[in-house]
């Protein structure tokens, strides 16, 4: 399920890139294509996995495995509604779906929490925090239809919620546990950094998103205070890590160039803000140059140990290996693309969709060439 979910994010990738150069569709449709259809399941397939890890218990159950299989059911109807190509119920039923799925998991994620072996690792609270505001965003959804007068200060808030606080919590998490183990090395700071910098990464996406809605002040200083936390962690992670080690390997180096990206995101983000720069523009930079080197950079560790479980083998480090080939470039490649196409540079569609290309060829030769 794992496996496919990534290779359907990364389906995903290639039709809005695609879109995207033919014009052949809305931003919005292209946007709730990628997130909702693409990224969300395999969101919430990645936090299934993290879970139980994070708090030393079993498996998920089987239902909730098979979750992302509804949420990409909704994510398809929520861009039929966005197209015009469903009844006007269609975004409110798609949204009150995701909802209840959405709290189904964050239940879950409590009960292993409190039942867990000693005290959980606190990425666990990213990962709720992530999700409730997901929750949030999408109770707005259906308090467009009874308040239209207000429909466009409520997407603002929907949309600024779904991207900084569920996509983007949730990797600023990850981040941080991922990559040690991606670079098998310990960060003894890791712990007291994820539960300090919580609070503050919560209430500046707060502050962006009423801020992007209502005051402009407030976008503003929760910019700058989540450009604080990411800058953080970035210092960091080179401290424990080294700029050469990040760099030499196919799998941090994206997953470094994410954050990197993020911080695009927030410098084009406030630019937006004061009228300087174009939000179709931010978007674009985010979909480039944030969420295909974090979701490529995460898939390069992740879709072989979701297809070898258990204890390291030696083919499973050769599926590592082929992985990683070419993943610093591929990570150079999105940066530049999300550069451009921030500078409303179109031309930067066509490094990225390369580089995702070639990051699809790898691992679908990795994963049916490499059967011993």
């Amino acid at each position: 399920m794992l496996i496919y979910l990534g290779l359907a994010a990364l389906a995903s990738f290639v039709a809005a890139l695609v879109l995207l150069l033919l014009g052949q569709a809305s931003l919005p449709a292209i946007t709730h294509l990628l997130l909702a259809a693409g990224i969300m399941p395999l969101i919430f397939g990645a936090i299934t996995h993290f879970i139980p890890v994070l708090t030393r218990s079993s498996a998920a159950p089987r239902s909730l495995l098979l979750a992302p299989i509804l949420l990409q059911l909704a994510g398809v109807v929520s861009v039929l509604g966005v197209l015009g190509e469903a009844p006007p119920p269609a975004l409110t039923t798609a949204a009150s779906g995701t909802l209840l799925l959405a709290a189904a998991l964050a239940a879950w994620m409590n009960q292993r929490a409190r039942r867990a072996l000693g005290t959980p690792h606190p990425c666990w609270h990213w990962y709720l925090a992530a999700v409730s505001m997901l929750g949030v965003g999408l109770l707005l959804v259906a308090a467009m239809a009874p308040w239209p007068q207000a429909r466009n200060t409520l997407r603002l808030l929907h949309l600024h919620l779904n991207v900084l606080g569920f996509v983007g919590l949730t990797a600023l998490g990850t981040l941080q546990v991922l990559l040690p183990t991606v670079l098998n090395t310990a960060d003894p700071t890791v712990s007291q950094r994820l539960r300090r910098h919580l609070p503050v990464a919560v209430g500046a996406v707060l502050l962006i998103a009423i801020g992007a809605a209502l005051s402009l002040p407030l976008a503003l200083t929760g910019a700058l205070l989540l450009s604080v936390v990411v800058l953080t962690l970035g210092r960091a992670i080179l401290t424990c890590h080294g700029w050469r080690r990040l760099l030499g390997d196919g799998a941090a180096a994206p997953l470094a160039g994410a954050l990197a990206g993020f911080l695009l995101l927030l410098a084009l983000g406030a630019g937006h803000a004061v009228g300087t720069l174009d939000g179709r523009d931010s978007t674009l930079a985010f979909i480039v140059g944030f969420l295909l080197p974090l979701v490529t950079g995460a898939l390069t560790h992740l879709l072989p140990v979701w297809l070898l479980r258990g204890k390291r083998t030696a083919r499973r480090d050769r599926l590592h290996t082929a992985l990683r080939h070419g993943g610093t470039q591929r990570a150079s490649l999105f940066l530049t693309a999300g550069a451009l196409l921030g500078l409303d540079i179109s031309a930067g569609l066509w490094p990225a969709l390369l580089a995702l290309l070639h990051f699809l060829g790898v691992a679908l030769r990795a994963l049916c060439t490499d059967r011993e």
